[in-house]
């Protein structure tokens, strides 16, 4: 059974550096609790990633999953290609810019499990990772604009 969680919130960075920190997917450990590795394994031509391998762990699960990235100028969005704990991922960012120096952030993320969990786990894995979307994010994204 398919599982989703949603957030919305505001970062006091320009776009662009929001924008910048999603596509930095090898930076993703640093500002994401549950990611301990994540690699470029292709790239489009413009030089942002397409397919990505990343290593993550939470409530007690860890995975390696290959994942297939979406780029516009203010959406950043992914699919799951192959996953061992996992029978589907989408995720997706879509920034607006507030003003020159805020940017508003919707964060989506649908999974489905290949394994059965308690159901108090998959909420707590669901708010762990709305949770990481927004602090981690936001922390990352305001610390490379006040550089």
């Amino acid at each position: 059974m398919a599982v989703s969680v949603s957030n919305e919130f505001d970062i006091n960075a320009p776009l662009s550096v929001v924008m910048e920190v999603l596509q930095d997917v090898p930076a993703l450990p640093d500002w994401s609790g549950p990611h301990s590795a994540a690699e470029v394994l292709t790239e489009y031509p413009d030089g942002t990633p397409d397919e990505v391998s990343i290593t993550v762990g939470m409530v007690g699960i860890n995975d390696t999953q290959k994942l297939k990235y979406t780029w516009t100028d203010t959406v950043c969005s992914w699919s799951l290609l192959e996953s061992s704990q996992l029978a589907e991922q989408t995720g997706t960012y879509t920034l607006t810019e507030v003003a020159p120096d805020k940017t508003h952030v919707k964060f989506d993320l649908e999974i489905d499990l290949k394994i059965k969990l308690p159901g108090f786990l998959v909420k707590k894995g669901q708010k762990s990772a709305a949770e990481t979307a927004k602090k981690g994010l936001t922390a990352e994204a305001e610390r490379r604009f006040a550089q």
